[in-house]
């Protein structure tokens, strides 16, 4: 049920989004447990932007 929901219902072409919103979420609790410092943090948001931008960016071009 919970799969039809992600892959063909209302959030099928927002699985990117959620998925780079909960590792910038997870990054921070990490950081604010204590498990992980600044650097750490600051790497899993950047990656996870990463992925948000790689996402938004125009697939015309790439490959050329």
């Amino acid at each position: 049920m919970s799969f039809n929901v992600i892959r063909s219902g209302v959030l099928a072409d927002r699985r990117t989004y959620i998925m780079s919103v909960v590792g910038i979420l997870s990054g921070i609790a990490s950081y604010l447990v204590g498990d992980s410092d600044v650097f750490i943090l600051l790497q899993t948001i950047f990656t996870t932007c990463g992925i948000y931008f790689i996402r938004k960016s125009d697939n015309k071009t790439k490959g050329n």
